[in-house]
């Protein structure tokens, strides 16, 4: 039998795999609401890759343009974000708090699939969010909450 001596290569570092996005907030009737998005059985504020050499920020504003339809965005808490920790094969996610107006949304056709990327919408009371949001975006939230909160 003959044994080869394994040949080894210098670990490479992962690069990092970019999302960012806006977590949309309208208020009416004195209610804070955020805009979720599902697809599948997951609901996320709206989000997407950021393209090489695209500023996270306008990736985020892309992103929720092509979504939601929202172009209409005040970032009046700043431009402070929230950025997860690894998923899904190393993926980060960075979210944006902006104010809009915009009470109807129009779920985008993607290109590559020929249909809307999510299923459903809604706008929905912090309550509402948590209980259909996962771990990651709970925590997402909770921050949103806490900074909407202090800016009050």
């Amino acid at each position: 039998m003959t044994y080869r001596r394994a040949r080894h290569r210098p670990r490479q570092r992962r690069r990092k795999l970019l999302s960012a996005g806006v977590i949309p907030v309208r208020f009416t009737d004195g209610e804070r609401l955020y805009l979720m998005l599902r697809a599948f059985q997951y609901w996320d504020f709206p989000k997407g890759k950021v393209e090489p050499g695209e500023e996270p920020l306008h990736g985020a504003l892309r992103e929720v343009e092509e979504e939601a339809g929202i172009s209409e965005l005040d970032f009046r808490w700043g431009m402070d974000y929230y950025e997860t920790g690894p998923y899904a094969q190393g993926k980060v996610a960075r979210y944006y708090i902006a104010e809009t107006r915009t009470k109807q949304i129009v779920l985008g056709i993607s290109p590559e699939l020929g249909r809307p990327e999510h299923h459903e919408y809604r706008w929905v009371t912090h309550e509402e969010a948590v209980r259909l949001a996962s771990p990651r975006v709970r925590q997402v939230l909770e921050w949103a909450d806490r900074k909407l909160t202090a800016g009050a």
